[in-house]
């Protein structure tokens, strides 16, 4: 009886954990793409694009939603991109990694995808900031429907919400987080019983799914045809999310929660919207909150307002997650990550992250005014970062998976094709308005760049003076310094070369440990290295040693913590025992060949202001001792 019982609960909880790890996902993933009907019919049909509101009009503006949605979401992310996963990790930087070993010895072939990898993740920064302020000025948009008057209200009222965000971001989510599923699985019902109120009044709607009309749609409107995308692209922002946030619930809780709850919650909503607008041209002014009953409108608008800000707080927690992807893999100076839960490593904080993109949207909020005019700058930074991940994605099929290139390459032709066309009907865009997300992307591509080449050449000249250890260790043969107890660790990005710090410390104090251990941390393409693969040492006779870290671009890099594994007799890496020796680079600008001048000086103002190797490997504060050494670039 009792064992029966037991399987009984068991099978309730495998049974339990789906549907929660579903719902988890609603709440985490879709916020973004959930809450596009709040304006992508509203900027087509009032945007200034010139689409009739009529039949053959609003007919073709949904079939090319409904099939751009099933094209882009449900065929390419979900059966393609998903799949493309490093380890179970998501996102540009994580597909940049898996590209890269694609690529191995095709020099540059891997460089090219690098490349598209950091413009990728560029533009995602400047999508960040669009996300939160399009998505809650259009949800306090209501308020001017429920109430006459208060439309100067809205700009206020959405930058009170869109800083209380951010400031409760150093707090984290794991509280809070509980309650984002349940809301956003009751916002993408009340999408759906919203699309059905409204089918129920006009059916014909329905013939959308026709794909015709939007052909005809093309063929009536040859000009208009191709700069309607740019509106229509609305309704698929947020598809880079279900990739990036992949880390958390895995490919399949985000294709179920996708084909069962939000792909019909989001096309009824687009269709009752549709069928209103059938109905009553006049609404096109805001259909998304004209649908609802008078009644219900409040009730609507707090609602629309909970999701926008889940929706942003995605966006700002996907920023935070691609931001230390981007360290681990030496893209972005070292900053200090706060871990906000126990229990969840992906839950962190980055105050410089946080407070970056708060201006941006306070910025963009207080420039544009009104969700519409904010459309206008929507769309350049989403086409770019999807444009970028088909090209990666694409390398790693035809790459590393090796799929016969007949089936493979029509299909990611036609993928290309259509990012291609969207990213091109985006491209005015950027005059009229989304000049912001592509300068701010241009920005942290010049960032990303002048950093990773300016470690490549910091690491070059200080090989050009240094010792050969070999050759060190002979020298302490012949000429023995004095020995003291203890271990010393100096960290060194070169395994076979003496550290700086090391040369520095002989000269000024004299003495040297009893163990003199040259650490090298090494982050792989990975995710996760696991705890037996984790560190490599080799003995060098005369108490040194070469020992190497490795970590992937999501592990904590605790140092002491990992130097615990390293089980040798002749090591002793207890606490008390043990110093830490850093070296810190001063860099000068120099008319050495290398780089730009002024990107000399960019990249040692960033290296000066860049977190310091103490806090960032977890070193203890009362055993380190840093020396400095100037370097001309």
């Amino acid at each position: 009886m009792g064992h029966a019982s037991s399987q009984a609960a068991g099978a309730e909880h495998s049974a339990a954990k789906p549907l929660s790890m579903l719902v988890a996902a609603v709440g985490v993933v879709y916020g973004d793409i959930g809450t596009s009907p709040l304006y992508t019919l509203k900027e087509v049909f009032s945007g200034g694009y010139g689409v009739p509101v009529n039949h053959d009009g609003v007919l073709g503006i949904l079939s090319l939603i409904f099939w751009s949605l099933l094209w882009v979401v449900s065929l390419k992310y979900m059966m393609f991109v998903l799949r493309a996963d490093n380890q179970g990790e998501g996102g540009i930087m994580a597909l940049t990694a898996l590209a890269r070993r694609a690529a191995a010895g095709r020099a540059r072939l891997r460089m090219l995808l690098v490349i598209c990898g950091l413009i990728g993740a560029a533009l995602f920064y400047g999508d960040s900031m669009i996300t939160p302020a399009i998505s809650v000025l259009s949800a306090i948009e209501g308020l001017g429907l429920a109430f006459d008057g208060i439309d100067h209200w809205v700009v206020p009222l959405s930058l009170v919400v869109l800083v209380a965000l951010f400031l409760i971001q150093r707090h984290g989510t794991a509280r809070i987080g509980i309650l984002f599923g349940p809301i956003m699985v009751t916002w993408f019902l009340v999408l759906g019983a919203l699309g059905v109120y409204g089918i129920s009044q006009h059916p014909e709607v329905l013939q959308a799914v026709n794909p015709a009309w939007a052909v005809r749609f093309f063929v009536v409107h040859p000009g208009m045809g191709v700069s309607i995308l740019g509106a229509v692209v609305l309704a698929l922002t947020g598809a880079e999310a279900l990739y990036a946030d992949m880390g958390h619930f895995g490919r399949k809780p985000i294709a179920r929660a996708w084909f069962l709850l939000v792909l019909p919650g989001l096309m009824l909503n687009y269709f009752g919207q549709g069928a209103l607008l059938l109905g009553d041209p006049e609404a096109a002014r805001n259909p998304f909150y004209l649908l609802a009953p008078s009644w219900a409108l409040l009730p609507l608008v707090g609602l629309s307002t909970l999701a926008t800000v889940i929706a942003s707080q995605a966006v700002i927690s996907g920023a935070f997650s691609l931001t230390r992807q981007a360290i681990q893999l030496g893209y972005i100076p070292r900053m200090y990550i706060q871990h906000t839960s126990s229990a969840e490593q992906g839950q962190i904080y980055i105050g410089a992250v946080n407070w970056s993109l708060m201006v941006g949207v306070v910025l963009l909020v207080l420039g544009f005014e009104s969700s519409g005019a904010l459309a206008s700058a929507y769309g350049v930074a989403v086409t770019g970062t999807m444009l970028m991940t088909t090209i990666l994605v694409s390398a790693v099929i035809l790459l590393l998976w090796k799929w016969p290139p007949l089936l493979a390459v029509p299909v990611l032709v036609g993928f290309l094709v259509v990012d291609g066309l969207y990213f091109a009907a985006n491209v005015p865009k950027i005059i009229q308005g989304g000049a912001f997300p592509v300068i701010a992307g241009i920005a942290l591509f010049v960032l990303m760049t002048t950093w990773k080449r300016g470690k490549q050449l910091l690491v070059d000249r200080l090989d050009e003076g240094a010792l050969p250890l070999p050759i060190f260790i002979s020298s302490i043969r012949v000429q023995p310094p004095h020995r003291v107890q203890g271990t010393a660790v100096f960290l060194t990005a070169r395994s076979d070369a003496v550290p700086h710090a090391l040369l520095h410390n002989l000269l000024h104090n004299q003495v040297l440990h009893e163990q003199v251990v040259l650490l090298t941390v090494v982050y792989e393409d990975i995710p996760r290295v696991p705890p037996q693969r984790r560190f490599e040492v080799d003995a060098y006779g005369d108490g040194f040693f070469r020992v190497i870290l490795h970590f992937g671009f999501t592990d904590e890099p605790d140092v002491p913590q990992a130097l615990k594994l390293c089980h040798l007799d002749d090591l002793d890496f207890s606490p008390m025992r043990t110093t830490y020796f850093l070296s810190r680079e001063t860099v000068i600008a120099s008319k050495l060949e290398g780089m730009a001048r002024w990107r000399e000086s960019l990249f040692a103002f960033m290296l000066k202001n860049a977190n310091g190797n103490l806090r960032f490997f977890n070193l203890p504060l009362n055993r380190v001792i840093e020396l400095g050494t100037q370097v001309e670039m």
